[in-house]
């Protein structure tokens, strides 16, 4: 299948999958006679791999640290499985404060009447008062 096509499957642009391929995160694409690429399913899961770890938050010098040792370094399983378990570890981290900036906005909005108009009232009136007094 053409660039396009494997953009919309995947949902990456054309342009980040030209840079994926670029870069060697994804392996080079074979090309029909016309000079057109052709993706393959390999390339396909290649680059869907790629946007979730990239959607995570991954960055591309470990993802492509990853990819160089699942490709081409024989007896790395133990590099890639201690690189997979700190990305996991460090992408829940992540999720952990953003579902606490989540939880604490969702505590604003249901008190928002009741108790974030007084306390955010009483906050401009105590930086007034501040203001005056110098």
């Amino acid at each position: 299948m053409n660039i396009k096509k494997a953009s919309q499957i995947t949902g990456v642009p054309a342009s980040t999958i030209r840079y994926y391929e670029k870069e060697h995160i994804i392996p080079a694409v074979d090309r029909n006679n016309s000079g057109v690429r052709d993706f393959d399913d390999h390339a396909i899961r290649r680059i869907s791999f790629a946007k979730k770890m990239r959607d995570a938050g991954m960055e591309i010098s470990t993802l492509k640290q990853y990819i160089n040792l699942f490709d081409n370094v024989e007896n790395s399983e133990d590099e890639q499985l201690a690189l997979l378990v700190e990305q996991k570890r460090l992408m829940e981290e992540k999720r952990d404060k953003m579902q606490d900036a989540i939880d604490h906005l969702a505590h604003k909005i249901e008190n928002f009447d009741t108790h974030m108009l007084k306390i955010e009232d009483e906050l401009r009136t105590m930086k007034a008062n501040k203001k005056e007094r110098l």
